[in-house]
């Protein structure tokens, strides 16, 4: 196979040739609307969803963790940072990389069968290959491999058919095969000695661009590690996306302000967020599939996480690593399922609903840094109970069983009736000194998570200072 890097760097004099008309191109304006009732209205289905599935998938599947016989230390994706491979040794794989068993609509189903109402998938990663076909660069599954296939083209078409938004995470800063793209110092030397607006003109942008007119309406897009996204730069991808569709949104990594905040990875904030907000979060250790990481979260603790950030305000995105041949590991599908199956019987307590009124029930914040056996970020060390809102509801999401009789938060509303949301069956009540207690039956319906919701007048709960 030809290298790809002796064709991008032979275009280089095309592209600088036309660097005076690209300095000077601009988006269309974007229609003038109020910018935070805008903004208001595009997040309207991001509130409401609350759980994404993300998907890291791309070259670095066919390594899954191992470089010429030795163990690559950390994540899946980054192997070709984390090896220092030349990028004319990576670009290889492009060569093998056939996945003959990816069927998108099995993907698509696997995110409604977890109950989950929005997929993104990474489009373009940090080692610089495109999941898609693009004119802007010749590095990418339609052009350089024998699948010859636009993978988000049938995913687009397998999201629309089955009614999940599609959003792309792709990688603005960082791209390891260019020359000029932040981030692969061991073959093109310091990132500032690089002519990075010609990475920036010459292929990112182009590639967005490319994203928001070839796939249908684009839910959202994830930028990501805004490195070098100086001046006016990020500002430049924003106003792409505004002009092309006005309705994505934007992440918080581009190195501008978005529409939501996206915290770190594996990081879950330690009280209610007023922003909207999103964490996103791997079912594993990593991101991008590693044949040696099989340490999957259990059904309980993607419950738990999912619930404990509904009740701060937040959005659960769970990430999943396919396989090189295509293929979902079978127990990240097996843990999805088995979360949605909850969800199907007790979304009411998550879905478009609010954060708790309360608070004393998230305990005291843990010291920053501090990390559970897992290496995720510790944030809670009280884990019994979280509480989500609707008009006039709250949602008791019980994840041990809680003690008879079970004290309801002071609050100035008056309880008119209680019940568990899987079956409707009633929950007894009784108030003793001005304080309303439920007897909750034991052992609690469903050991994982049982849902008491309780009732109460008014459409606000106000707490009792």
């Amino acid at each position: 196979m030809h290298s790809f890097l002796a064709r991008r760097l032979a275009a280089i004099v095309v592209v600088m040739s036309a660097a005076s008309v690209l300095a000077t191109r601009q988006e269309p304006a974007p229609p003038q609307r109020d910018a935070a009732e805008a903004k208001r209205q595009r997040l309207t289905w991001f509130r409401d969803a609350k759980y994404g599935l993300f998907i890291h998938w791309g070259l670095y599947a066919i390594p899954a963790g191992e470089w010429q016989g030795r163990r690559s230390l950390g994540l899946g994706e980054w192997i070709m940072n984390r090896s220092t491979i030349p990028a004319r040794e990576y670009e290889r794989l492009a060569s093998q990389f056939n996945p003959v068993r990816f069927n998108a609509d099995e993907w698509v189903q696997l995110a409604r069968d977890a109950g989950m109402k929005y997929i993104v998938i990474t489009s373009k990663h940090h080692d610089g290959f495109a999941m898609f076909k693009s004119t802007a660069s010749p590095y990418n599954i339609v052009d350089a491999t024998p699948f010859k296939r636009d993978v988000l083209k049938e995913l687009a078409d397998a999201c629309t058919r089955q009614g999940i938004r599609l959003g792309f995470y792709y990688s603005q800063s960082q791209d390891w095969h260019e020359p000029n793209g932040a981030g692969n110092t061991w073959d093109f030397g310091a990132d500032d000695k690089k002519d990075y607006d010609q990475y920036l003109r010459g292929k990112a942008e182009p590639q967005v661009r490319e994203l928001l007119t070839r796939y249908g309406p684009v839910a959202l897009i994830c930028f990501d590690t805004p490195r070098m996204m100086t001046g006016v730069r990020a500002q430049r991808f924003a106003d792409i996306v505004r002009s092309r569709q006005p309705n994505t949104l934007i992440d918080g990594r581009l190195g501008t302000e978005g529409d939501y905040r996206s915290t770190g990875d594996n990081v879950i904030p330690s009280n209610v967020q007023g922003e909207a907000w999103e964490t996103p979060a791997t079912i594993n250790h990593t991101w991008g599939y590693r044949k040696d990481d099989t340490d999957w979260k259990s059904p309980g603790q993607i419950t738990f996480k999912l619930v404990d950030i509904v009740s701060k305000g937040g959005n659960y995105l769970l990430n999943v690593g396919p396989m090189a041949d295509g293929v979902i590991p079978q127990p990240s599908q097996d843990i999805l399922r088995t979360v949605g199956r909850w969800l199907q019987v007790n979304g009411e307590a998550v879905y478009g609903a609010g954060s708790t009124p309360f608070g004393e029930e998230l305990g005291e914040a843990s010291s920053r840094g501090t990390k559970d056996v897992r290496g995720d970020s510790l944030v809670y060390p009280q884990t019994e109970w979280r509480v989500t809102t609707k008009p006039g509801k709250l949602y008791f999401t019980f994840f041990n069983e809680p003690r008879a009789p079970f004290a309801l938060p002071s609050m100035k509303n008056a309880v008119t009736r209680a019940y568990r949301l899987a079956d409707r069956a009633p929950v007894e009540m009784k108030t003793e000194n001005g304080r309303v207690f439920l007897n909750i039956e034991r052992p609690i319906l469903d050991p994982m998570a049982t849902v008491v919701v309780v009732e109460v007048q008014g459409t606000v709960v106000e707490k009792l200072k």
